[in-house]
């Protein structure tokens, strides 16, 4: 295939041999097979900061740490340069997200390097060597779908350790690979502790998870492990070993629980929503 302009510049630095074939495309950036030596790799290479909207992102850069204070300036007051470095940013962002959370022992893909703009990183596979499918393009038993339920919140925990929370977390960026699911794009992370909507994304990307999960098996939709997550994270008391029931008790007197559950059922009914709307646009496509 004809190579991309934004990836020729790593081919003349020698740290990719070639492009294979584009892997996949969405809002935020494409995705391409490449080869490097005589490894298979993914590139991932971020569309123009003027095909995507700043104002979408306002509500997951909140606590997050700019380097300088003339670059927080700008960012602050929305300047060209300002935009600039929010673009430079919010890809870094998930440069560090990718190699504080491989440290941390979370599964995600290991990251290459990041060469003029564009984040190479490990290909996920299949048993068969074949490029991983996402989470919500597979059919699970009822087994495997608990079971890979109790892994995601458990890496969710892991995490939450590390002081992060996905922010964007959904069937559709977790891919299932030979050895289980690997968790991807990060660029939207959220800082947990400097964030004031850190709270209910957190639920937003357990409920996601479990809407989908729960369709296969469907007691996961009387569990409440995001609430009972956030509720040791303040406490202090949370560890990545800390034992889970997905049980938590509201404080009847202060929370309308019927108003509670519904809110989640909508979240629920909301995101498998999006996921139908995902797929068939996938489809479209292909």
């Amino acid at each position: 295939m004809k190579t991309p302009p934004s990836l020729q510049a790593l081919i003349d630095d020698g740290v990719i041999d070639r492009v294979i074939r584009p892997l996949k495309s969405g809002k935020e950036a494409s995705v391409y097979v490449v080869e490097a030596g005589q490894v298979l790799c993914c590139a991932k290479v971020y569309k123009d900061m003027a095909q995507r909207s700043f104002q979408q992102r306002v509500q997951y850069q909140e606590g997050r740490k700019v380097r300088g204070s003339r670059e927080a300036r700008a960012i602050g007051r929305a300047s060209k340069y300002g935009r600039k470095q929010q673009e430079t940013a919010w890809k870094n962002t998930e440069v560090e997200a990718l190699y504080r959370l491989l440290q941390a022992g979370v599964s995600v893909p290991r990251p290459h390097g990041y060469f003029h703009g564009v984040l190479v990183m490990q290909l996920v596979t299949d048993a068969d060597g074949h490029s991983a499918l996402r989470l919500g393009e597979v059919e699970l038993s009822a087994e495997r779908a608990r079971e890979y339920h109790a892994f995601l919140i458990r890496q969710i925990v892991l995490m939450l350790g590390e002081g992060l929370i996905h922010g964007d977390l959904s069937p559709y960026n977790v891919l299932v690979g030979e050895n289980g699911p690997v968790i991807i794009d990060f660029p939207q992370v959220v800082s947990a502790s400097g964030n004031n909507a850190a709270r209910s994304m957190l639920q937003r990307d357990v409920n996601n998870l479990t809407a989908y999960l729960g369709r296969f098996a469907p007691e996961l939709l009387d569990t409440w492990y995001a609430e009972e997550i956030w509720a040791l994270f303040e406490a202090g008391e949370l560890r990545a070993d800390s034992a889970l029931s997905g049980q938590f008790e509201h404080d009847e007197s202060e929370v309308d629980l019927d108003g509670v559950r519904a809110a989640i059922n909508d979240a629920r009914e909301e995101a498998l929503i999006r996921q139908q709307g995902r797929e068939a646009a996938a489809e479209a496509d292909q």
